[in-house]
């Protein structure tokens, strides 16, 4: 049996899945789970990159206690964070979160040395503060780059711990804000615009690549050796390329960020499309990911945390199906991006500072749907496409009310699943590797016919 191991972190945690073939069918088996989150160091939000990587060989270590030795690893993380290194490829610390307010005013800084304009059409991607250029400038100014002879997103960067080979992997990087969307490479413009130096920035391979063997002192870690490849190694991407999707679906990857959006084959660079502010994520087999960032899950994750996880996610949503309270708040506002209490966000945001619990929910669920059926009406006039049905993928299409309300709200037909189809996804670029005759649309059967019975929709 020839297995794949599918490592995917996300910003709350991550899991280290199996994966085979078996009678046409992706048939998977979570051998490791493992807890993840940004930490507060002083005044600022870091990741515990010593820790994630850790993790990551623990669970490939995980594979030989069972006896199933993977032929392939690959890693998908969220976008944007990366780690700087030093010519002896040691870790410049800290590893700076997105979430962190050091970017607060640095777009306006970075839009005086390119204009706005000029950055969207170059690169094609949405306006957030958190944007890989905007971290970077900042450790410009900070004199933090001064050391660096390279630089990593997070999971290249964790591949690179595990093979000591460091590669750029092309959908994470389309995540940059520095990629031009049509040349699918580093835009040096912009980069020589910014004064960033252009040694810092290596050649970009594609999904499916190899990275190569495991390191040494890795080997011995694990107890065996396997050959790290390139997934879609952002996320998003990963999500995408399992999704059930064709020319006139909208898909919701649906975790601590709701990713809303189209794939097609060029990039939209217009003016109506940096007003919406719509991003041009790459994807597999050189596609785009035409979508929008919205808050997603984290509203839920963080008023669970507030309340000190005294409640499940179905009782928060039954809460909420009990309230007829349909106010709505922005989902997109930075306000929500780092609260200190998520609840009395929304509170103020509605200015109801007494509002119950579960008319909170409620305005959350609620303003989520709406938020998808403005970007949906979007995506169909900009993307010049006629959507009949959202396919929402990921953790969060198991919130049925959820899915219920986005039906309603958008007036299309709603498929829910596959809820692992990050790690699918990851999976299927594996399977590309090994077998060269495997193409994007056959690998997608796969999943169609994988999980055809566990699918549910929505009118």
């Amino acid at each position: 049996m020839t297995y794949c191991l599918a490592i995917d972190i996300g910003a709350s945690s991550g899991r280290h899945l199996l994966g085979h073939l078996e009678n046409g069918k992706l048939v998977t088996e979570e051998i490791y789970r493992f807890e993840n989150g940004m930490k507060n160091e002083g005044r600022t939000l870091i990741w515990d990159i010593e820790g994630l990587t850790a993790h990551v060989i623990a669970g490939i270590a995980k594979c030989l206690e069972i006896g199933k030795c993977p032929a392939t690893v690959s890693i998908d993380t969220w976008g944007v964070d990366y780690v700087l290194l030093d010519s002896e490829g040691k870790e410049i610390l800290p590893c700076v979160a997105y979430r962190d307010s050091r970017t607060e005013g640095i777009p306006e800084e970075v839009f005086t040395l390119i204009p706005q304009e000029t950055l969207y059409e170059k690169t094609g991607i949405q306006k957030q503060n958190y944007n890989t250029i905007f971290q970077l400038y900042c450790d410009k100014k900070s004199g933090k780059l001064q050391k660096a002879a390279s630089f990593l997103l997070i999971p290249e960067y964790l591949a690179y711990k595990l093979t000591g080979v460091q590669k750029h992997e092309y959908t994470i990087c389309s995540t940059t804000g520095l990629l031009n969307a049509k040349d699918c490479t580093w835009d040096f413009e912009v980069l020589d615009a910014l004064g960033l130096d252009r040694a810092l920035f290596g050649e970009i391979a594609l999904p499916a690549t190899e990275v190569g063997k495991l390191a040494p002192a890795v080997r011995e870690a694990v107890g065996f050796d396997t050959t790290v490849v390139l997934c879609p190694a952002h996320d998003t991407a990963a999500a995408v390329a399992a999704c059930p999707v064709d020319e006139h679906s909208v898909f919701i990857s649906s975790g601590t960020w709701s990713l809303v959006g189209t794939e097609n084959l060029a990039p939209v660079t217009t003016p109506a499309a940096m007003a919406a502010n719509l991003a041009n994520e790459g994807g597999i087999d050189y596609r785009y990911r035409f979508l929008k960032n919205i808050m997603g899950m984290w509203l839920f994750q963080s008023i669970r945390r507030d309340l000190e996880k005294r409640y499940t996610y179905d009782e928060m949503m039954h809460m909420a199906e009990a309230s007829s309270f349909q106010e709505k708040i922005d989902p997109t506002s930075a306000v929500f991006l780092t609260p200190d209490n998520m609840i009395e966000a929304v509170r103020t945001a509605l200015g109801k500072p007494e509002l119950p619990l579960g008319d909170v929910l409620n305005a959350v669920y609620h303003s989520l749907a709406a938020s998808y059926d403005k970007t949906v009406k979007e995506l169909e006039v900009i993307a010049d496409k006629k959507i009949d049905t959202v396919a929402i993928v990921g953790g969060g299409c198991k919130d049925d009310y959820l899915n219920r309300l986005t039906a309603k709200y958008t007036g299309k037909r709603v498929s829910a699943g596959p809820v692992e189809c990050t790690a699918t996804g990851n999976l299927l670029a594996q399977l590309i590797y090994l077998d060269k005759s495997l193409t994007l649309s056959a690998a997608r059967e796969i999943v169609k016919a994988t999980f055809a019975d566990t699918m549910k929709y929505y009118n």
